[in-house]
């Protein structure tokens, strides 16, 4: 069975775009360059409710290919230490939540 990890980071006032430019510029292209973007779903970003927060949605397997993606991730001196060391000062917490899809509707 599939599941799903919800990564939330809220970020400080005003970190947004900074933390957008970050993600543009230096996490996603790491991510790309890598080949840590297969199992990713989506990132996205709230207009409404609790805003400063990045969301982002990863699909695995199991538990077992979801630990492997994330030690490869942060084996990658790129990401690392070219993104999440400058993206890490402009969050105020990271939240981590591991899904399974429902018995119903669709699993993307």
């Amino acid at each position: 069975m599939a599941i799903y990890e919800m990564r939330t980071y809220t970020l400080n006032v005003g970190a947004m775009g900074p933390a957008v430019k970050l993600y543009q510029e230096f996490g996603y292209p790491a991510l790309e360059k890598g080949g840590h973007t297969k199992h990713l779903v989506g990132y996205f970003v709230a207009d409404t409710g609790m805003i400063n927060q990045l969301v982002h949605l990863w699909k695995f397997e199991d538990d077992a290919e979801r630990r492997a993606h994330w030690k490869a991730v942060f084996a990658n001196v790129d990401f690392i230490e070219g993104f999440a060391a400058k993206f890490r000062p402009l969050m105020q917490s990271q939240e981590v939540k591991l899904l399974t899809a429902a018995p119903w509707g669709p699993h993307p």
